[in-house]
């Protein structure tokens, strides 16, 4: 008989690519990931990993038994959402997926709170893209996920999964001390033509608004410094290298030579809980939820004039 877990490891490293992903996103050290899929290949009498340069490939074997450790997966989380559906309260594992700024600057408050709350429920997070994020739920390798979207850039949900909004995050204009920008009561995207960017790498989802707004406004971007977390973008702009567009959730006080500029219109991204279909009636994820809509306001009024979404209908 199949071992489930190690069906799980194999799963895994379908969805996310290398053995060392999917150990991460287990809870477990690549090297027990990869003892369970040897395990595997000993009971099933199949080569299910072949090496290629660093990392490795799955077999074609190995994608046909993937395919049905996800629908046994499913099962198994169907059986799961039951028994916690008949106990009434939040339990078991529950696995979020968050973009950077929201873990930092949403999320430790969320599962602080569910830790006392709910002692039964097991909330573990892992820090993940919003590209990528919500293809991982959709394959169940996460339970939950917290994503974002910008006003001109939707979020696609794809089939099999829902979302409810948790509220809007504000961006402004982050500009050196002494820019010409500096003190003005905001300033117009059409002005935005010949500044020398700071922002996030190309396939992001703050890079992708960025380029969309200016050429929308009639200029290219000039981006002359790309890095992934905003304490870096900041620190940029604070050295005079350049200016940006930064949201507010998680950026943390600005630093001395940092100056925030209001753009009219603001730039708006929404923010989103998403999980299966499936596992809509599991208390862990209605409860979590609402936590995560609950803690909104706070945090919203910490990094400037709070903007919730409305409820959905």
């Amino acid at each position: 008989m199949l071992d489930l877990q190690r069906l799980r490891a194999l799963h895994a490293v379908s969805v996310h690519g290398t053995v060392g992903a999917a150990a991460a996103a287990l809870g477990f050290t690549p090297s027990a990931v990869s003892q369970q899929i040897a395990k595997l290949e000993r009971e099933t009498r199949t080569v299910l990993l072949e090496r290629e340069g660093r990392g490795v490939r799955l077999t074609d074997e190995a994608w046909q038994l993937a395919a049905t450790a996800a629908e046994l997966l499913a099962l198994v989380e169907r059986a799961e959402t039951r028994l916690e559906e008949r106990r009434g309260v939040p339990s078991g594992r529950l696995t979020i997926a968050a973009f950077a700024s929201a873990a930092r600057g949403l999320l430790p408050s969320v599962l602080a709170d569910l830790a006392v709350r709910h002692p039964a429920l097991d909330a573990r997070l892992t820090e993940v893209d919003p590209h990528l994020s919500v293809d991982l739920v959709a394959k169940g390798a996460v339970d939950l996920v917290v994503a974002h979207d910008w006003d001109i850039a939707p979020l696609p949900a794809p089939s099999g999964v829902e979302q409810a909004s948790i509220g809007e995050d504000l961006c402004d204009l982050l500009v050196p001390e002494g820019h010409r920008f500096a003190g003005r009561a905001a300033v117009r995207r059409d002005e935005l033509g010949g500044q020398r960017w700071i922002c996030q790498p190309p396939g992001r989802v703050c890079h992708d608004w960025l380029m969309r707004t200016l050429r929308g406004a009639g200029h290219e971007p000039d981006i002359v410094h790309q890095a992934d977390e905003n304490p870096t973008l900041v620190a940029l702009v604070a050295a005079g290298l350049g200016v940006a567009l930064i949201p507010r959730l998680g950026r943390g006080p600005l630093p001395a030579g940092v100056v925030e500029v209001p753009l009219d219109p603001m730039p708006v991204r929404r923010l989103y809980a998403l999980w299966r279909t499936g596992a809509a009636r599991r208390p862990a994820i209605a409860e979590t939820v609402r936590t995560l809509r609950a803690h909104w306001p706070t945090i919203a009024t910490r990094t400037g004039p709070p903007r919730q979404a409305a409820a959905p209908a």
